[in-house]
């Protein structure tokens, strides 16, 4: 009777173990699913490459089957990708190299709102400095007052903050 006890002692320490490692990892798995992108450069080769981290990270997740909330949060000169307004006379006005791209970003960050569920959000500060017109967002964008409140805020949240260099 010792050994058989003992034996079963054994097996139920193990197989808790086991399910606090899943478990642990389980968490883990969840927590790095949260991401938030930083944009507040002016180029659109960098922008490019955002966008293409974005949607590689959501494959990676999607491989993994996890689920993921991604956020980019537009700050500064980001502002020129939410948008088809020129900026004229502001300091965020687009050059020939965002109008060269513009179509073809704004339809791969729509892309990642309506299909893969990306979260885009804009510095409403931004906005109002250069008196942008809400309605001249792009489709999707939400606004929020502050842009890096809100990083700081998704970062306290769990999220990982990514900037692409």
């Amino acid at each position: 009777m010792t050994t058989r006890r003992t034996a079963l002692k054994i097996l139920t320490a193990t197989l808790l173990s086991g399910l606090m490692t899943f478990s642990a990892f389980t968490h883990a798995a969840d927590e790095g699913a949260k991401v938030v992108y930083h944009v507040d450069f002016k180029n659109p080769t960098r922008y490019s490459a955002t966008l293409t981290s974005i949607n590689n990270i959501l494959n990676y997740y999607d491989s993994e089957l996890m689920e993921a909330e991604v956020h980019i949060v537009f700050v500064g000169y980001g502002l020129r990708f939410t948008t088809d307004d020129p900026l004229k006379g502001t300091p965020y006005a687009a050059d020939a190299k965002l109008k060269a791209r513009q179509a073809e970003l704004k339809g791969r960050l729509q892309s990642l709102i309506n299909t893969r569920g990306v979260i885009a959000e804009v510095c409403d500060k931004t906005r109002e400095e250069v008196d942008l017109d809400p309605k001249k967002l792009y489709k999707g964008i939400k606004r929020v007052p502050s842009g890096v409140a809100k990083i700081a805020i998704l970062q306290s949240e769990g999220f990982s903050y990514l900037k692409i260099q």
